[in-house]
């Protein structure tokens, strides 16, 4: 006999589109943007950062409603609260810091509002991105066209987004990234209804790969925590994102 709350609900859809669908049905989501915005923010959370968040750059073409000014006030609150820093992950991977921060001017806007202070301005390098500077002990938002839209969209409907990734990180080789997704999204499901992990883009074969890999896991190993997955991916609609 299956107990109700042990019964979790879990999904695999795509795009920011999707992620919002997935939170409004009340589900926790995972976003899955394995080149490079998940593995940066896996790699930041290797080197000993507080907190990561996602957030959309200025301008977006995804159907969806982004705030990435309240993304930055909520990130700077945060790291207020731990007494830390901020470092703030922009694109593009090239170029200097002043193209990176004329991408994300609204969350720029957010994180001085709370006084909080930015100390480096980094480029969106996956596992390398740490040995760029400090991050341990800091909050870290990643500005990126993709996963970091599809992070503030879900956000603005529910604070139960997390990120998880397949690809190497700083520290975590193999099936170790793929496995430190599936418990952390087993985690966050102990508190809510199930979860939805999003491949960012439709467009992006390794997301969607990397995606469907984490949703196995995680039905794999539920068991540890004494749930049972219901998998409605066959069921679940689609919405197309244009860009």
């Amino acid at each position: 006999m299956v107990i109700t709350d042990k019964l979790k609900k879990v999904v695999m859809t795509t795009d920011a589109s999707g992620a919002v669908s997935a939170a409004q049905q009340g589900l926790a989501v995972m976003i899955v943007d394995v080149i490079d915005m998940s593995t940066t923010l896996e790699s930041a959370l290797d080197a000993g950062a507080v907190k990561v968040f996602g957030a959309s750059p200025d301008f977006t073409r995804a159907p969806v409603k982004v705030d990435p000014e309240r993304i930055g006030r909520i990130a700077a609150r945060t790291a207020l609260t731990e007494g830390v820093g901020v470092i703030v992950v922009s694109e593009p991977r090239t170029g200097g810091d002043e193209e990176r921060l004329q991408r994300c001017q609204k969350l720029m806007e957010g994180l001085n509002s709370e006084g909080v202070i930015i100390e480096a301005v980094v480029p969106n390098l996956g596992a390398e991105t740490p040995l760029l500077t400090h991050f341990e002990n800091r909050v870290v938002v990643a500005v990126t066209d993709t996963g970091g839209v599809a992070f503030d969209a879900a956000y603005q409907v529910t604070d139960q987004v997390i990120t998880g990734t397949i690809a190497r990180t700083l520290r975590q080789k193999g099936t170790a990234p793929a496995t430190t997704a599936a418990l952390r999204a087993l985690t966050l499901m102990e508190h809510a209804p199930g979860i939805a992990v999003v491949a960012a883009s439709r467009n992006s074969q390794e997301d969607i790969l990397a995606a469907r890999y984490i949703l196995e896991l995680i039905k794999e190993l539920a068991g540890t925590r004494d749930m049972v997955c219901e998998d409605l991916t066959n069921s679940a609609g689609s919405t197309r994102d244009t860009r």
